[in-house]
């Protein structure tokens, strides 16, 4: 028998109401555009949650829309009255995952046991995967596995995934810059290195944290953080995001940081919604808050310094913002301002720039035909603007653009870059 009363509180119910079905979200809403359908748009999608909270709706009739939003919240951004989707979406997320429970199959759970509470949470694992990576990429064993029948045994989705990421490089040693009483750091930084980005990407952290010693802050990355728990959040992992959320804000609070900070869009923004785990009532909401707002993206901080942009990088260059920095952090200007200053640069402006391109956390793994239709939408302006660079900010972006390029044929023609490479080069650093 279900609970309305508690079912009403479970789907954020009462936030629902301040939809007032306008219609500006739609031209926003990516698998709106891809797909054509009401029901797959913000609005479609609050109203099937309100008839499911008023009982006029199965909980599985609510379940298709929900599964194939993004997550990008750029509805949020577009909103005339303000409606908290992000807070009407996870709420449908965490009760679809709990009526699903019941069912899952042993493998299924299994599957989500390994891959949200053991290999995310578990620095050793992802070492070891991006050691992998590197050896398999190095030996040239990847390309041979790709030929063998083996590779057939996975996804589609995966794949490809496999065939688009870069080459992996290992993360550098980290540790404080140690500076005398005398040569006191413009700020102490607490860096957050991120579970994928430091597995594919090691090379964007260590460039990042150079470039920050470079404009004179002081960079630690602690050994107690961990996952933000981004991915098991949106995949209704909802204990287990609170969970590490609590590890996470433990970890900082026994330092003195002045910021937080992160290159990667997507872990950002868990980090700096932290404080929305909680009850306004609850001790942890306080934490979470303070610990939120000491959370920044690279950036931000990068624009805040004085850096020694030297170099001329002579190419043409467009933007692909990530969803979350630009619709969860609303970090807009600061990459503008950075790629601005880099001499050399051509910027040329990339229309529907802020539209999602299909990456989302796992989405483009899990909903892989879905996805790339988001992606094969964002590439015709990609095309447009013909440039010879891509910047992104956030590695799921990086990997889908990647991936983009590949399907149309221009991987030989056009990189991909994050906007930390960009800087680094602009100041001499590789």
């Amino acid at each position: 028998m279900i609970d309305e009363k508690k079912l009403r509180e479970d789907l954020a119910y009462d936030a629902t109401f301040s939809c007032v079905q306008c219609g500006y979200c739609l031209p926003a809403c990516p698998t709106y555009v891809s797909f054509g359908k009401e029901t797959h748009s913000p609005r479609g999608r609050i109203n099937l949650v309100k008839l499911a909270a008023e009982g006029k709706i199965s909980i599985h009739d609510m379940a298709n829309p929900i599964d194939l939003c993004l997550g990008c919240r750029a509805c949020e951004t577009v909103c005339p009255t303000n409606v908290e989707y992000g807070k009407i979406l996870t709420s449908a997320v965490n009760v679809l995952a709990e009526y699903r429970e019941k069912d899952r199959s042993r493998k299924e759970k299994a599957l989500r046991n390994i891959v949200f509470h053991k290999t995310l949470t578990n620095k050793k694992i992802l070492g070891l995967m991006g050691k992998g990576l590197y050896v398999l990429q190095k030996t040239k064993l990847n390309k041979v596995l790709r030929k063998s029948k083996m590779m057939k045994v996975l996804p589609t989705s995966m794949q490809r995934m496999e065939e688009a990421t870069p080459t992996v490089k290992l993360p550098e040693k980290r540790q404080a810059v140690e500076r005398s009483q005398q040569e006191q750091p413009y700020l102490r930084i607490g860096y957050f290195p991120g579970c994928v980005m430091d597995t594919v990407f090691a090379n964007i952290n260590d460039l990042a944290i150079k470039l920050l010693e470079m404009g004179g802050c002081e960079v630690v990355t602690i050994q107690e953080q961990g996952c933000c728990g981004a991915l098991q959040q949106h995949s209704g992992e909802k204990e287990l995001a609170i969970e590490l959320a609590k590890k996470n804000i433990e970890a900082f609070e026994r330092y003195q940081f002045d910021y937080i900070v992160n290159a990667v869009g997507g872990c950002g923004a868990a980090l700096v919604e932290y404080h929305l785990y909680f009850d306004e009532q609850d001790p942890w909401f306080g934490r979470a808050k303070r610990f939120a707002e000491k959370n920044k993206d690279i950036s931000v901080l990068l624009a805040k310094l004085e850096l020694p942009f030297q170099k001329e990088v002579n190419k043409v260059v467009t933007y692909q913002p990530s969803c979350h920095l630009t619709n969860v952090q609303q970090v807009v200007d600061d990459p503008f301002h950075l790629l601005e200053q880099v001499q050399g640069v051509t910027y040329v402006p990339m229309e529907k720039k802020d539209m999602c391109c299909g990456s989302a956390g796992i989405y483009n793994i899990v909903h892989h035909a879905e996805s790339m239709l988001v992606l094969d939408d964002k590439m015709k302006y990609v095309k447009r603007a013909t440039p010879e660079v891509i910047v992104t900010t956030n590695p799921g972006c990086h990997l889908q653009m990647l991936l983009g390029l590949q399907r149309e044929g221009l991987d030989d023609e056009i990189e991909v870059r994050h906007l930390v490479e960009m800087v680094a080069e602009a100041c001499g650093i590789e």
